[in-house]
C-alpha cells in the first residue's frame, strides 16, 4: 500500500525567522458550550451572560484554553508538521493579553525562533513563537511551542 504524500517539513528544513500564517476561524457559541462540557469549566465568565456582564469585559468570553486548542488545529492545518512531528514537547511563556468573544475570528502567525538538533531522538527541537490575532489584528495571546521534528531520512539526502 502506498503511503500518502508527505506535506510536513523535516527538522533540517526549519530556519530561524521563517514565518507561517494560518487560516482564520470564528469562535462560535457552540465551541464555547462544547468546550465547557468537555473540560467541565462552566465558569460564569464563559457560560453565564448575566454574570459575565458584571465582569471587566462586560460580556462572555471564550475560554483561553479553547482558543489555544483552536490555534493548535489551525497550525496543524498548515501542513507544516504533517507526517514529521514526533512530539509536542512544551508550551512556554504563554500570555493571554486580550479576551476573545463569541463571534471573534482568530488566526495565528507561527515564527521559528530556535532549532536544536537532537540526533539521539531522530530529529531536533523546533521552538515556534505563536502569536494569535483577532479579526482586528489585535494580539490576543502569545507564547512558544516546542515540538520535536523528525530528521530527513538519509536516503532523501
Amino acid at each position: 500500500m502506498r503511503q500518502p504524500s508527505l506535506r510536513g517539513r523535516y527538522f533540517e528544513d526549519f530556519e530561524v525567522g521563517q514565518e507561517i500564517v494560518t487560516q482564520g476561524r470564528t469562535i462560535t457559541e457552540a465551541d464555547i458550550v462544547n468546550f465547557a462540557g468537555l473540560s467541565g469549566d462552566y465558569t460564569g465568565l464563559h457560560t453565564n451572560e448575566v454574570a459575565a456582564q458584571a465582569s471587566p469585559f462586560g460580556r462572555r468570553v471564550a475560554h483561553g484554553l479553547l482558543v489555544m486548542s483552536v490555534v493548535s488545529g489551525l497550525a496543524v492545518q498548515t501542513g507544516l508538521l504533517e507526517g514529521t512531528i514526533l512530539a509536542f514537547r512544551e508550551i512556554r511563556e504563554w500570555r493571554f493579553s486580550r479576551p476573545v468573544f463569541p463571534g471573534d475570528t482568530v488566526y495565528a502567525v507561527l515564527r521559528i525562533v530556535e532549532t536544536r538538533p537532537m540526533p539521539r531522538l531522530g530529529g531536533g527541537a523546533v521552538d515556534i513563537q505563536i502569536t494569535v490575532y483577532n479579526q482586528k489584528d489585535e494580539a490576543v495571546m502569545r507564547g512558544i511551542w516546542r515540538v520535536l521534528v523528525a530528521s530527513r531520512p538519509e536516503a532523501d539526502g
